[in-house]
């Protein structure tokens, strides 16, 4: 008797559980037409407790219904720097690339293309594996050193330029030890070459430390 009554009990708790789950769902896809506001509270809120999955989908909801709304911009910059945060820098550029497609003009333009070059510096996570992202995001810093001369976000960009091209230098300097190792000199004096071309100095150069969990990798 007493275990029939827990079941019972248990099934009825589920029944209610779902019940209510259902209820919410129902009421979240129903959720729509709302004011900009609301919208931008709400994904404030999200983004505050964690939540930044909601937080793309609230936003989607603000652009969605009020494509030009001056909480635009600043919702686009709120989440570069939220996901940022959370070391999601594919879906920081994202959000980037939308930002500067609409507000390509905006004052802070500069700000934006320094977050870029930011977010690209800080998802180089393997050195001997990510070249053609230190090469795009080279090219990214000189024309950010040729439009924005006089922008306060400068020396920044000076700073994860020479960090780059050092890494640059490594990258060429472990492939050209490769190539002399395996009795290619020609290609290794070449990859040499870039070295230099690269870093003033390749004695500077400090090798990469890769855990031996990566090593077998690389």
């Amino acid at each position: 008797m007493n275990k029939v009554f827990k079941f019972r009990d248990i099934l009825l708790v589920v029944c209610a559980a779902l019940f209510f789950t259902a209820c919410s769902s129902k009421n979240e896809i129903q959720e729509y037409n709302k004011p900009a506001m609301y919208w931008y509270n709400k994904m404030l809120t999200q983004i505050s407790t964690g939540d930044l999955d909601s937080a793309d989908d609230t936003y989607t909801s603000l652009e969605s219904e009020h494509r030009n709304s001056p909480f635009i911009p600043t919702s686009l910059l709120i989440l570069v720097n939220a996901h940022m945060d959370e070391e999601e820098y594919a879906l920081a550029n994202f959000y980037l690339d939308e930002y500067i497609k609409r507000f390509g003009l905006s004052k802070n333009i500069d700000y934006v293309r320094y977050l870029k070059i930011k977010a690209n510096f800080l998802g180089f996570k393997y050195q001997n594996r990510d070249q053609e992202l230190i090469e795009n995001t080279i090219v990214e810093i000189n024309e950010f050193k040729a439009k924005y001369k006089t922008s306060p976000y400068m020396p920044l960009v000076d700073t994860i330029n020479a960090r780059l091209y050092m890494a640059k230098a490594a990258m060429d300097k472990e492939i050209a030890d490769l190539y002399e190792r395996t009795g290619k000199e020609k290609a290794s004096e070449i990859y040499n070459e870039k070295v230099k071309q690269s870093w003033v100095n390749p004695n500077e150069i400090v090798e990469v430390d890769v855990p031996w969990y990566r090593s077998i990798f690389e």
